[in-house]
């Protein structure tokens, strides 16, 4: 191996603790080893993957935005709390994605090398403009053009891929909202520019409006899903994730809220027996605390 081609030493440090992750969940699911993590399967891991992920979500999401490297240069003694808790449910993720394939390994059927090696490939392949002489205009061609990619792949494999073929049937209705506009823009299918999503936004709120006034419960659920479908759009083009907004906004409010709970706590007032105009002063002062912090 050539000095070029050696690892750096942060590289063979993750391949060693790596190693060490690995000899754990063999160490488990060894025949003296853990009752619990012996019974385990893939299908029975499964909601703790979706457990964990969610759990990961929410420690990236109070954890404050990256710096960038020249902010923070190598590594400093101690972890703050949010990026402590984004260690602990990364290490959970990734213990139980090495679980599953440990699992597979020991069936015969699949190696996590298999499942590294065919990811890595298939990335180098989805990014020509990076491994290879492809040029882009903007991100837009760069979508696009993964999106073929992707269809290509589906058609080698014997299978003439739809377009919404790769969306999970899982994803919560906003997240999935959202990619079926990104998905559904990346082939043109998409209003032609943002006035026109306006536009539409505007006659999706009539009818609503309009279904409202009728009083028809499902007519009104009807329209106010096309209500919101259209409004994630809007927030797309915007380079909004409506998912991600929509928990912030949640996270605030019930922060806001809490303050109001303390206030109205250490004052000796019992929150829920306050006119709504003595709870509105609680909520202005536990906005004006939040914005001086």
């Amino acid at each position: 191996m050539s000095e070029h081609s050696a690892p750096a030493p942060d590289e063979q440090e993750d391949a060693r603790a790596l190693a060490e992750v690995l000899g754990v969940v063999r160490a488990l699911i060894a025949e003296n080893g853990c009752p619990w993590d012996r019974q385990q399967t893939p299908h029975s891991l499964a909601d703790y993957i979706l457990e964990e992920g969610h759990e990961l979500v929410e420690a990236l999401r109070a954890d404050a935005p990256m710096p960038s490297p020249a902010e923070h240069a190598g590594p400093t003694p101690g972890l703050p709390k949010p990026v402590a808790d984004v260690a602990e449910e990364l290490g959970d993720v990734a213990f139980l994605l090495f679980f599953i394939a440990t699992l597979y390994a020991r069936s015969g059927r699949l190696t996590l090398a298999q499942v590294l090696r065919a990811n890595a490939a298939k990335m180098v392949r989805r990014h020509p403009h990076v491994f290879g002489d492809l040029e882009l205009a903007d991100r837009d061609e760069l979508l696009r053009n993964w999106e073929r990619i992707k269809r290509e792949e589906k058609t080698e494999n014997g299978h003439a891929p739809g377009v919404f073929d790769s969306l999970p049937k899982g994803l919560p209705p906003l997240l999935r909202a959202y990619r079926i506009h990104s998905k559904a823009s990346r082939v043109g299918f998409t209003w032609e520019s943002d006035a026109d999503a306006l536009d539409q936004f505007r006659r999706e709120w009539a009818e609503w409006e309009e279904a409202r006034a009728a009083g028809d419960p499902g007519r009104m659920e009807r329209e106010f899903g096309d209500v919101v479908f259209t409004l994630v759009e809007l927030g797309r083009r915007a380079g909004v994730k409506a998912n991600a907004a929509l928990d912030h906004a949640n996270r605030k409010f019930l922060g806001r809220f809490e303050t109001m709970e303390r206030l109205a706590r250490e004052r000796g007032l019992d929150l829920p027996g306050l006119s709504l105009e003595e709870k509105n002063r609680l909520w202005d002062e536990a906005k004006a605390a939040e914005q001086e912090s």
